[in-house]
């Protein structure tokens, strides 16, 4: 009896071909200061400064005991994943769009879907990256505690992640140009960072306010994030604010993408 077997190149070759594009984008990333900067540098060094003041470093009966900048590591955490997802991700996938390189690379073995995932993981990774600096330089400079409830810290993190990732490609996916989603992404990026608490954090908001902003989806990771650093489980609630967002954004970006 004849048997068939399975011809691996093409699936060998696409995965080589993946590979090529992550790294190639891997490079072109590197070579963008502005990104590295706002992603990297600018929410460790927005935490740096709000530490110096002294009254943001004493302890305050309001807050629990906690001092003010206990509260501003995981803000500039997810100052971080803003930045990536929502400012500097949506113009590179727009702009490549635009200038036709999605279209092309669908004649290629290279799938467009390649390139959108190797944006996705830079800059997820850039966010992560940044974390990992926010976390050192709190604890190094200010005495910020680690997060006593690692797991579920992680468990926050990823999920913020995932979540931002999933807006900003809903935002070029409804952006037609990188005019127009520089425009979008800024209105969207204001918005989550004043729910993320950057102006204001949420454990300081006034009660209707912060209910409201509780159930956006960075108001509900800041509070995961400030139980878990805390040493509590974060709340499954808050939890399934994060994920119900990141679900409906993929679910919207999914069904609007459009590679040309």
């Amino acid at each position: 009896m004849a048997t068939t077997t399975t011809d691996p190149a093409p699936r060998t070759v696409s995965s080589r071909a993946s590979l090529a594009v992550l790294r190639s984008e891997a490079r072109l990333f590197l070579r963008e200061p502005g990104s590295l900067f706002w992603i990297l540098v600018f929410p460790t060094a927005l935490m740096t400064i709000l530490g110096l003041i002294p009254s943001f470093r004493e302890h305050d009966d309001a807050l629990g005991g906690r001092r003010v900048i206990d509260l501003y590591v995981p803000v500039a955490v997810l100052l971080a994943m803003i930045m990536a997802g929502l400012q500097a991700m949506p113009p590179v996938l727009t702009g490549y769009r635009e200038r036709g390189i999605l279209r092309r690379m669908s004649t290629t073995p290279v799938r467009p879907s390649a390139l959108l995932g190797a944006q996705i993981a830079l800059h997820g990774a850039a966010a992560l990256g940044s974390t990992l600096l926010v976390m050192a330089v709190g604890r190094i400079a200010f005495g910020v505690r680690l997060p006593a409830q690692p797991f579920g810290y992680l468990l926050g993190l990823l999920l913020a992640v995932a979540c931002v990732l999933a807006l900003g490609a809903l935002v070029c996916a409804v952006s037609r140009t990188t005019k127009v989603s520089a425009a979008v992404g800024s209105v969207v990026f204001f918005v989550m960072m004043f729910t993320a608490g950057v102006w204001v954090p949420v454990q300081a908001m006034p009660g209707t306010v912060r209910h409201i902003v509780q159930v956006s989806p960075f108001g509900a990771a800041s509070q995961v994030l400030d139980r878990a650093a805390t040493g509590a489980w974060p709340s499954w609630a808050y939890l399934g604010v994060v994920a119900l967002w990141t679900v409906l954004a993929a679910m919207a970006a999914i069904r609007t993408f459009r590679w040309e």
